[in-house]
């Protein structure tokens, strides 16, 4: 996978969090059933109610998943990820209630099954991600899902992940697993807005490790 940068911005695959991404306007304005999807099958899912249950819970699995296959050209499908996550407790899901993604555990699931560097970071203002991306290769942000339409005041802060793929003082970008077509991927908007979205916290993946040259 051609992982050149243009500019410092990185060329990373986008995938949505619905396997349909032309269509997700109509998902998310629900003109449009997740059983009703016609590319489900392309998730991973065993059967239609498993991806209709899960598809709108996998925003880190999604942002996973452009990570993967920027880093060695492999794409994974999104529910297969995320029952891989199961046994770390990534996910947890109780009489139907599906929640995560919980970091910690993704962050020993990403190192054991792929070998990621990954951190938790918290307790951040948006001022301090041009610092974190400047040790990170991603930055799995927790935004509000409005953040698809950065005029609107959102009415919380956090709920949904982004992956950031570049911040300076001016603005941030970003592949937003739930975008509306047309601006997800590599979307940009200014570090103020982002600010209104943003919870503080998400999961930096790091530089893959430096091997040094073995002794003779």
């Amino acid at each position: 996978m051609d992982k050149s940068r243009s500019g410092g911005q990185p060329a990373v695959p986008y995938f949505c969090q619905w396997e349909s991404a032309h269509l997700a306007g109509q998902i998310i304005r629900k003109e449009l059933r997740l059983e009703d999807d016609p590319a489900w099958r392309d998730s991973g899912a065993r059967d239609v109610a498993e991806y209709a249950r899960w598809a709108s819970h996998v925003c880190g699995m999604a942002c996973l998943k452009m990570v993967l296959a920027a880093r060695s050209g492999q794409v994974h499908p999104t529910l297969e990820l995320a029952r891989r996550s199961l046994p770390y407790g990534a996910y947890t899901e109780t009489d139907g209630q599906i929640k995560g993604l919980i970091y910690a555990p993704f962050v020993q699931f990403v190192a054991q099954d792929f070998g990621l560097r990954a951190e938790v970071r918290v307790g951040l203002g948006a001022d301090e991600l041009p610092d974190v991306m400047a040790q990170a290769e991603y930055f799995m942000a927790s935004v509000h899902p409005w953040i698809r339409w950065p005029d609107r005041e959102p009415p919380a802060k956090g709920g949904h992940l982004v992956l950031v793929t570049r911040a300076t003082a001016e603005s941030v970008t970003f592949h937003n697993p739930s975008g509306e077509p047309g601006v997800q991927a590599d979307a940009v908007v200014p570090l103020q807005v982002f600010d209104t979205f943003f919870a503080g916290r998400g999961v930096a993946i790091l530089p893959e490790a430096r091997t040094s040259a073995a002794a003779v």
